[in-house]
């Protein structure tokens, strides 16, 4: 069993090493730190998940005081899953750094690049282990504040604006979170979730409370992209260096979808949801995403807006899954979380070598790369089959879960936008691979050798076994977010 001050350490660490990374003289010494810390972190939460699975809750109270007074950081099977994902995201992404930060960072900025992305990698954490409410804003807020500044060091002028408009949303966002942590803190004098929870059940202030979970909902979804709330997601992804597009498609918004499955399943319990509708909105929400992300991705003409407007698309899965308001669907939520944290990591480094050997990411560009550069294309060709959910992968697993939670409750017309959706999905996954493989090479280009770097093949090509191994043993995935739900008690009920 790992020590229970693990919990606070895993936050601790990155919150100390950030500033001293950022006062290095060079990129490498900053990179080292950064390795370092995400290695310990990902040694850290994999202990902290091992042991929530045998059945151990891990209760952190800081400072000893006792909640609902002082913080406490609870650990269930949910948030042990989410510090997993993120730590195998962050460590892996740190790990292509090694190449793609020099090759996208100026010198004297590597050191700050690597501190942001400190920053942002503890306030993901926070939020996915503190179990008090205020504290996901506090650690909100740091990570949020981080990725703007990592967006905004793309290669042209448009990463800033990319990253001004995210900050613009992101404090909207923050600020209506904030005001429904206050209002429910007025209608229950508390802010710890285990007693908010029992307190808002009692309260008889009712509208308070639905204006307090409408002002988070519409707080958080901003963070998660969540239609149609997603303005900020394609711009930067589509600008921001493509280490940052990497690590945010595996964390940010699955985080943000955590928080609110957290909100929906714990602090205001699902009963809240049936009676006000609410899942029936998120279902609708999601299923418009599903469709509008794939129409999306369809139409464009280079990799990354491509892999932006997927994201949407994903994102709608996950409400989906959560607005089904059952352990299934929570199960279904929680693997495709973890499944597509995967996915997305892997497509984006792929696309990410594609950058660096061609300079340029405009599908039309591209012909026949995929013949001059076979470990990359069959990456791609991996991941972009689990996107879609073909058996033997690792987005089938997920998807299949999505159904079998959609047709429990009989609903038919979740069923149709799941296969939609996965049809669609057919659609540009196939443009990309015809680009690169069946179609003749238009534009010179020097034979794969950038392909053959081991700081950018091999946290690629992990990721890319991860996506075939763990949809043929689905033990880990599905156990962990079986874990997870019986956490909640969900499997316990009717």
């Amino acid at each position: 069993m790992v020590g229970q001050h693990s919990v606070i350490l895993m936050v601790v660490l990155p919150l100390l090493a950030a500033p001293v990374t950022a006062l290095l003289p060079g990129g490498r010494s900053s990179w080292a730190i950064v390795m370092t810390v995400m290695a310990l972190c990902l040694i850290m939460s994999l202990g902290i998940l091992g042991d929530v699975i045998s059945g151990s809750l891990i209760h952190y109270e800081l400072g000893g005081w006792a909640p609902p007074w002082g913080i406490a950081y609870e650990i269930d099977g949910l948030n042990a899953l989410m510090a997993v994902i993120i730590s195998i995201v962050g460590t892996l992404v740190a790990i292509y750094a090694w190449y793609s930060v020099p090759a996208d960072i100026p010198e004297n900025k590597q050191p700050l690049f690597y501190a942001a992305y400190l920053l942002c990698f503890l306030g993901l954490l926070g939020m996915s282990m503190t179990g008090d409410i205020f504290n996901v804003f506090v650690f909100l807020e740091i990570s949020s504040l981080a990725t703007y500044a990592l967006v905004g060091m793309g290669r042209n002028r448009q990463a800033l604006t990319a990253s001004f408009q995210y900050l613009i949303l992101g404090t909207i966002g923050a600020t209506f979170f904030l005001i429904g942590i206050g209002l429910a803190y007025a209608a229950t004098g508390s802010l710890n979730m285990a007693d908010l929870a029992i307190r808002l059940s009692e309260s008889t202030h009712v509208q308070t409370i639905h204006t307090a979970f409408g002002f988070i909902f519409i707080g958080m979804a901003l963070k998660a992209a969540v239609f149609p709330l997603h303005q900020w997601l394609p711009r930067a992804y589509t600008y921001a260096p493509i280490t940052v597009s990497a690590f945010l498609a595996g964390t940010s918004t699955k985080v943000a979808a955590y928080v609110i499955a957290r909100m929906v399943f714990t602090v205001f319990t699902p009963e809240y949801s049936r009676q006000t509708l609410f899942n029936e909105l998120l279902m609708v929400l999601g299923a418009i995403a599903v469709i509008h992300g794939a129409v999306r991705s369809i139409g464009q003409t280079s990799i990354k807006p491509l892999l932006a407007w997927s994201s949407l698309s994903q994102i709608g899965y996950f409400m989906i899954g959560i607005g089904l308001l059952s352990a299934t669907g929570l199960m279904a939520t929680m693997i495709h979380i973890f499944n597509h944290a995967l996915i997305k990591t892997t497509l984006f480094m792929a696309a990410g070598i594609l950058l660096y050997q061609t300079g340029s990411l405009r599908i039309a560009s591209l012909s026949g790369m995929g013949r001059h550069m076979p470990l990359t294309f069959a990456a791609i060709i991996i991941a972009g089959l689990s996107l879609i959910g073909v058996p033997g992968t690792v987005g089938f697993i997920s998807k299949w879960y999505l159904v079998l939670a959609a047709v429990e409750q009989q609903a038919w017309w979740i069923v149709a936008v799941l296969v939609l959706g996965s049809a669609m999905a057919i659609i540009y996954v196939w443009k990309l691979i015809e680009t690169l493989y069946f179609q003749p090479t238009t534009e010179p280009h020097d034979t794969g050798h950038i392909e053959r770097t081991p700081a950018l093949i091999i946290p690629t090509w992990t990721l890319a076994i991860a996506c075939i191994y763990l949809g043929l043993d689905t033990g880990i995935s599905v156990g962990a977010a079986e874990a997870a739900v019986n956490s909640l008690g969900l499997l316990s009920r009717p």
